[in-house]
């Protein structure tokens, strides 16, 4: 209504007033650019840890809903909540790793923790209701 943005395509929904019908877009294009803050930061917290990590214990492999967090270098060392030093864990690979650091206790990490450089969204397989007029969008 604003000529702010363009319509690309149409979903098959519609809107009603009492005197016309509008189909609701489903995608569109800004005219105009808008600048966003150079890095949005993401959350640091349990379920983006476990997003991150695609909910898989980061010692063996296993996928699972029932994980916990593990501390790389342990807090009781100086070991920082953070981004960098928390991983998703198995509860069976946390209780093996105790207080020690990964070498000590002779495990591997599979991926070295890191802090997300992107929010979480549908496009990263987060959110399993995407439309499908999306799909050749995204990457």
């Amino acid at each position: 209504m604003l000529d702010a943005a363009e319509r690309i395509e149409d979903s098959d929904k519609i809107l009603r007033s009492p005197s016309q019908i509008f189909a609701v877009p489903s995608i569109i294009r800004l005219k105009k650019y808008v600048r966003r803050p150079p890095h949005q930061k993401v959350a640091f917290n349990r379920k983006n840890v476990f997003r991150r990590d695609e909910n898989t214990c980061q010692y063996c492999g296993l996928h699972s809903n029932d994980l916990t967090l593990d501390h790389v270098m342990p807090r009781s060392r100086g070991g920082a909540t953070s981004w960098e030093n928390v991983v998703a864990c198995c509860r069976k690979c946390n209780a093996k790793k105790r207080d020690r650091t990964p070498e000590e206790a002779a495990m591997v990490l599979n991926r070295k923790p890191y802090a997300p450089r992107f929010m979480f969204s549908s496009a990263f397989g987060v959110l399993p209701n995407i439309d499908p007029l999306w799909e050749k969008y995204l990457p």
